[in-house]
């Protein structure tokens, strides 16, 4: 009777776990959203690789190359922009979070995008296009409607990326469809405005934190108060790359980003970084901004005719900014709105460690020559490694209610 009873409360345990689950997952934004793009990360370049390696081919109207360049900026970062928006927006507008029903429906809808793209020569031209973008245009609309509705119009700009984002992911379709657009423009947008978008939250989010945190330590030099030369930043910044998406082979544009990259420098600079290295939950953030230094410095170069592969240059933006920056922001936001200390534990150093990696031997590839291969399996292993070391470390943290909650 005893393991009888034993075994009763096992099962009674784990339907108490599973039900507390199913509670939290719906609760807010960041907890599908974040567990989404994290699951995506490593399936989605885990089947690049293998495609890549072995020939295999997808059922999808993407050629291989197409469809991870498409999966990892309208499915990958997608899923990242949406837990940060339906995340914030709550704080913005001090209206209750999208929960429930709906978010389970904003959730549906990029599940089906990502079958969609992947399985689209069974469907009809056009019905995986218009199932893709079911998902962009009911968070736009999702989004758009708590922002008024809180009468929050300042941060309603903030909708507009994810419209774009929408309209990039169209093109692709359109493109790949045989649809007369111009060559890559779908892939270059949505990577353009990825890029203005973590800088746009970077300046609000960067200075901001490591003031805070440097505030707490007593520490009289602090991240320089907002001027001209953080809105001359954005604006060099946002001008290359909009220009560059649309006029990808023009040269004087190389000389634009390479402005770009070196205001931006100055900028990050003043933002104190070097003071926060004792925490590397805050220091990554300034990691992130400098690899889209880096990489906008890059894209400059090999635009001005400089013995720089444009791949390198895109690596430095895509694995680099875009994979360290989304890891930055999920490790810190997933802690913050469970009740967790403000601290990088060892596992979520050893994160950053292995996206950092990934992306130096990613754009260590793109020099490489025969080793090129070799280390972009590598560079995908590291990847995974970070993300999985993500859903490792913080998957607990996403399924269950959280010690504020």
């Amino acid at each position: 009777m005893k393991v009888f009873g034993a075994i009763g409360a096992r099962r009674g345990t784990t339907v108490l776990v599973l039900g507390a689950a199913r509670s939290a997952i719906l609760t807010q934004g960041f907890r599908p959203f974040f567990l989404a793009a994290a699951l995506w990360a490593i399936l989605g370049i885990a089947l690049w690789i293998a495609m890549l390696t072995t020939g295999l081919a997808m059922p999808s109207r993407f050629d291989p190359l197409t469809w991870h360049i498409h999966e990892m900026l309208f499915g990958f970062v997608m899923a990242a922009v949406g837990g940060f928006l339906l995340t914030a927006i709550p704080n913005w507008t001090k209206r209750p979070p999208i929960a429930g029903a709906a978010l389970a429906l904003l959730a549906g809808l990029w599940l089906l995008g990502r079958i969609a793209c992947l399985v689209s020569t069974f469907l009809p031209a056009g019905v995986a296009m218009l199932i893709d973008l079911a998902f962009p245009a009911a968070l736009v609309v999702t989004a758009a409607r708590e922002i008024a509705a809180g009468r929050n119009w300042r941060n309603l700009p903030m909708v507009l990326p994810a419209l774009v984002l929408g309209t990039a992911n169209a093109l692709m379709h359109l493109e790949a469809d045989g649809a007369a657009v111009p060559l890559g423009i779908g892939w270059r947008l949505g990577l353009a405005t990825t890029l203005i978008l973590i800088s746009v939250i970077s300046s609000r989010i960067v200075p901001t934190f490591t003031r805070n945190w440097l505030v707490k330590r007593g520490a009289a030099a602090l991240p320089a108060a907002s001027g001209w030369i953080d809105r001359a930043s954005l604006g060099l910044l946002h001008a290359g790359l909009i220009l560059w998406a649309a006029l990808p082979d023009f040269a004087p544009v190389g000389a634009l980003l390479l402005c770009a990259a070196a205001v931006n420098c100055v900028r990050l600079h003043r933002w104190r970084g070097i003071a926060t290295r004792a925490e590397p939950l805050l220091l990554i953030l300034h990691v992130g901004y400098g690899w889209v230094i880096a990489g906008s410095a890059l894209l400059g170069l090999s635009l001005l005719g400089g013995p720089i592969p444009q791949t390198a240059a895109l690596h430095t933006l895509t694995v680099g900014a875009i994979g360290t920056m989304i890891l930055a922001v999920m490790t810190r936001a997933t802690r913050g709105h469970t009740g967790r200390p403000l601290s990088a534990d060892p596992a979520t150093k050893l994160i950053y460690i292995f996206i950092g990696l990934a992306a130096v031997t990613r754009v260590a590839a793109a020099f490489a020559g025969g080793w090129t291969v070799p280390l972009l399996v590598g560079s995908a292993g590291l990847w995974i490694a970070a993300f999985g070391g993500f859903l490792w470390a913080y998957g607990a943290m996403l399924l269950r209610p959280g010690a504020a909650e």
